[in-house]
């Protein structure tokens, strides 16, 4: 397996801050923003309660998870019952578990590319085979039944379904999705749909949750959720997966030997932030739709980037493809993984190269960062590809 490229993108340019150079990093996918008080105001109270200081159920709170089923129904369209829900330690961990739990070793798993890059390395690391279905701009980086129709083999399994998207912002309209919930309910092909960024959704486009839209497709459908993106709560590591109730017996077995119950304290937060007031979701709503816009504008303007303007998530997907072939700080630069070390190197600039997401010539920024940090970094990548 591959070590997370967003990770070392991240880690990398915070070591080049660290030592002081002027990096502005476009890598990680995580808000700027601060988690809001009153999350962390129930954090505080729950750090000083003795209750917290103890093992809780391997597979999570029973109030955080009632927390779920509520802002599920709300946010979802779905009715659940607790027994489907396992807290994880982060989406991540929820979609680990989730592929380990049902991906046997011969099973195909179809991921849309561009994918998020740990999709094809845990579906791997289950045993399982990876089939990436490539998607175009021409497309808006949707894959459709056609297109999926293609690419099922009677070793298909299941099928990666994420809208919106990382790391294009697609978001798939409710025809489309009810035509993708359909074909896998007709083929008998499970559905891991992950919604954690539903709540950043722009313009005329808008949210709607596959097994909501084909109740026929919910009994093979698991459900991969948190609070990371939302409420800007990253490293609280809190998510969970909402699965048929057997698969979900599977995942608790699964969680109750590997990681036993995630920190009570991140899932007091979580509580807060499910039950809690909302205004904060659409304040930072409005600065990433913001800032969306002008990352679109800005990036539109330099000649050889051609930009499909995002309508969910916090990243834009450029394509850099007609400017590579140049030549850019005395080096001819022929792949977007070339392009991305020399403008770390020469513009401290750091983004995540298209190859880590089954995309050669595109790239990955993201938009969750500080207003002066976008200007001034789409203004670097500007000037060097400028000369």
């Amino acid at each position: 397996m591959e070590a997370s490229p967003t990770m070392a993108v991240d880690a990398k340019a915070k070591a080049l801050k660290a030592a002081g150079e002027p990096v502005i990093g476009f890598g990680a996918g995580e808000p700027d923003f601060p988690t809001p008080a009153n999350i962390v105001e129930a954090a505080r109270r729950a750090a000083a309660d003795p209750a917290t200081h103890r093992y809780s159920p391997a597979g999570g709170l029973p109030a955080l998870k009632e927390a779920i089923v509520r802002r599920t129904a709300e946010d979802s369209g779905i009715e659940v019952d607790p027994g489907q829900i396992t807290v994880t330690n982060g989406g991540k961990h929820a979609l680990y578990n989730v592929f380990m739990t049902l991906v046997d070793p011969g099973d195909e798993v179809l991921v849309p590319a561009p994918y998020w890059v740990s999709y094809p390395e845990q579906v791997k690391l289950a045993g399982g085979t990876p089939v990436a279905v490539p998607t175009t701009k021409d497309t808006g980086f949707r894959a459709g039944v056609e297109l999926l129709e293609r690419h099922r083999t009677p070793r298909t399994k299941a099928l990666v379904f994420v809208s919106p998207s990382n790391p294009t912002g697609a978001v798939y309209p409710r025809d489309e999705i009810e035509a993708v919930g359909r074909w896998a309910a007709e083929h008998g092909i499970w559905v891991i749909t992950d919604e954690i960024y539903q709540h950043l959704v722009y313009g005329d486009a808008s949210f709607a949750s596959l097994p909501a839209l084909v109740p026929e497709a919910a009994e093979r459908t698991v459900l991969v959720n948190g609070v990371a993106k939302t409420y800007a709560m990253t490293g609280w590591r809190i998510g969970w997966s909402i699965a048929p109730i057997e698969v979900a017996k599977g995942i608790d077995k699964l969680q109750s030997q590997v990681t036993s119950n995630v920190a009570n304290i991140a899932q007091h937060a979580a509580i807060e932030a499910l039950t809690g007031p909302q205004d904060a979701v659409a304040t930072m709503r409005e600065a990433f739709d913001r800032r969306r816009r002008f990352a679109v504008e800005r990036l539109s303007e330099i000649p050889g980037v051609e930009v499909v303007e995002p309508e969910g998530a916090f990243y834009v997907f450029p394509s850099f493809e007609g400017v590579l072939g140049g030549a850019f700080a005395g080096r001819r630069i022929e792949t977007t993984l070339e392009l991305a070390e020399v403008l770390l190197e020469e513009a401290k600039v750091a983004l995540v190269p298209g190859e880590a997401f089954g995309a050669p010539g595109y790239a990955r920024l993201s938009y969750a960062l500080g207003d002066d940090d976008l200007a001034e970094g789409i203004d670097r990548i500007a000037k060097f590809l400028a000369g």
